[in-house]
């Protein structure tokens, strides 16, 4: 699970390429019942949701030359995000789950999404 989360989120907090497209597959082993590191999985898609590095070091660099440099992170980020969102009724089906074990991160992973700022404009 470690390298998956490597892969997927470097340090918890930063989106690379990758992340997008493994985003629904993510959704899908959280939403099955028969995995064992579905709090783990919600987790990290809180993660995703939440981070904003790149948008960040680009608005920090408005305005100079490496500005433009970020464009493509972005992107990730955003699209990142925009998975995330688009798994809205998996992780409302796993909060709805009788299992708190299942439950509790579901919804904790809810409350990010609602609390989580639209991204700066750049």
């Amino acid at each position: 699970m470690g390298s998956l989360l490597r892969s997927v989120s470097a340090l918890g907090f930063v989106v690379g390429e990758a992340t997008a497209p493994t985003v629904p597959f993510l959704l899908e082993l959280a939403g099955s019942p028969h995995v064992a590191c579905g709090a783990e999985l919600l987790d990290l898609l809180g993660d995703i949701c939440r981070t904003d590095q790149w948008h960040s070091a680009a608005a920090a660099t408005r305005d100079r030359k490496h500005d433009a440099s970020y464009q493509q992170q972005t992107g990730w980020e955003t699209a990142a995000r925009t998975a995330v969102y688009a798994g809205r009724s998996v992780i409302e089906g796993v909060a709805s789950s009788v299992r708190p074990e299942e439950a509790t991160p579901a919804r904790k992973l809810l409350q990010v999404m609602d609390d989580t700022l639209p991204f700066p404009e750049l």
